[in-house]
């Protein structure tokens, strides 16, 4: 049962990191859709990790849905490809916003339980 609440929650997540990162990012060199799903995944996650959640629901929405809907990997390859463009200062910004941001948001998430 556990193992379907996940693939459900990333059923959902990964069509919606998908959708989010084509609405935000549009036309610019700066991975604004990769930085905004990473952010919001981080908030909820912190947010059912302090709530204490079921660990059914946090299968669904913890593993599955924020799993689905946030990504390292294309946070890694972008910054590189950032890099290998000559785009250092974006690089460097990536780096540190999406670092410091996804914390933030983990804590505000997790502060507001």
């Amino acid at each position: 049962m556990t193992v379907m609440l996940v693939v459900i929650g990333a059923m959902i997540g990964a069509p919606l990191r998908y959708v989010i990162d084509r609405t935000v990012t549009r036309d610019s060199l700066f991975p604004w859709g990769t930085l905004t799903v990473n952010v919001v995944g981080s908030f909820v996650l912190g947010f059912l990790a302090a709530a204490a959640t079921a660990s059914d629901l946090f299968a669904l929405l913890g593993t599955g849905l924020c799993g689905a809907l946030t990504t390292y990997s294309t946070f890694g390859y972008e910054t590189v490809r950032l890099l290998q463009d000559g785009a250092r200062l974006h690089a460097v910004s990536n780096v540190v916003v999406s670092v410091l941001a996804g914390l933030v948001a983990a804590y505000v998430g997790s502060a507001l339980v």
